[in-house]
């Protein structure tokens, strides 16, 4: 299905989110990927309920919340770096998948696995691929890239 004309699109950003370097990354991507194409990026890590992020009296209502966020978003972006995928991610990638919305797979992890560097049911589950070398540091490069993957999968839905 594709985006609606009147509003923007929604991009849900699926990315470890549990230390401060990761949290700083993410925000920063998901900034140059809402610049580049004009998007609303939802990053799961702004979740708060009740005031709180991580509460663990809140674990079902942000359970809820990301699946929401899945099921809303015209594509998503899949952080798949590491020596395994984040779990969540994981999930996030799957649900998906399940239900038909492009994602884009992001590596800058040099270490490889069964294919395209990570599990195999991941890299089967999207769409598209951005493979950008940790040496390479330019997160604005990388944004741009994303974007540019970004247009041709939404274009393509249309």
């Amino acid at each position: 299905m594709a985006p609606e004309a009147d509003r923007a699109v929604r991009v849900y950003f699926a990315a470890p989110l549990f230390t401060q370097a990761e949290r700083r990354w993410n925000r920063e991507l998901a900034r140059q990927i809402e610049s580049e194409l004009g998007c609303t990026v939802v990053l799961p890590q702004d979740i708060c309920v009740g005031g709180k992020k991580n509460a663990p009296r809140h674990f079902a209502q942000i359970h809820h919340t990301c699946i929401e966020g899945v099921k809303s978003c015209d594509a998503m972006v899949a952080i798949l770096d590491g020596a395994d995928a984040d779990s969540g991610t994981a999930f996030e990638v799957g649900y998906a998948y399940a239900l038909g919305k492009p994602v884009i797979a992001v590596r800058t992890d040099y270490r490889k696995q069964q294919e395209r560097g990570t599990n195999l049911m991941l890299a089967r589950g999207c769409q598209a691929y951005v493979s950008f070398l940790a040496f390479n540091e330019d997160v604005a490069q990388l944004g741009a890239e994303v974007a540019r993957k970004l247009r041709i999968l939404l274009r393509s839905r249309r």
